[in-house]
């Protein structure tokens, strides 16, 4: 590699020849989280819940989590996302419209020992679920 005096365009010509083998820039600049990303860069999303699962957790966990499926209202995919919290389940109901976030795994994946489960239900009918399970507010009947 040049390294004189004279070398500083060798070294921007090779820089930029040899970007795009560094993963990280390819997916930045080729927009690849976007892309794949159901809610598509965005933080929050709303969604119809189209049913109640349970969701066996990976080893060395035991136990189910309680997850609802979900189809996202501005582009009609289907994710699975976590009610947080005991007694959350019992709040979300078929057909009700949930808002979900990420649910904080590195590099976008899925958090500790979820399988596949990469979003998590905040507000149902527009109430925060933290609320209705607290007790603080009802659900609003529709």
């Amino acid at each position: 590699m040049a390294r004189g005096e004279f070398a500083a365009r060798q070294l921007e010509d090779k820089r930029s020849k040899w970007r795009m083998k560094d993963p990280y820039h390819k997916r930045r600049i080729l927009r690849l989280r976007e892309k794949y990303d159901p809610l598509e860069g965005a933080p929050q999303a709303k969604a119809i819940v189209l049913e109640k699962r349970g969701v066996t957790q990976k080893q060395p966990h035991s136990g189910i989590m309680k997850c609802v499926r979900v189809q996202l209202i501005k582009n009609g995919k289907q994710v699975t996302a976590f009610c947080p919290r005991d007694g959350a389940i019992k709040f979300v109901d078929e057909h009700d419209e949930v808002i979900i976030e990420g649910i904080g795994g590195s590099q976008g994946g899925p958090y500790g020992s979820q399988w596949g489960v990469k979003y998590r239900v905040t507000h149902v009918n527009g109430q925060s679920l933290e609320m209705l399970r607290s007790g603080k507010k009802e659900k609003v009947k529709r």
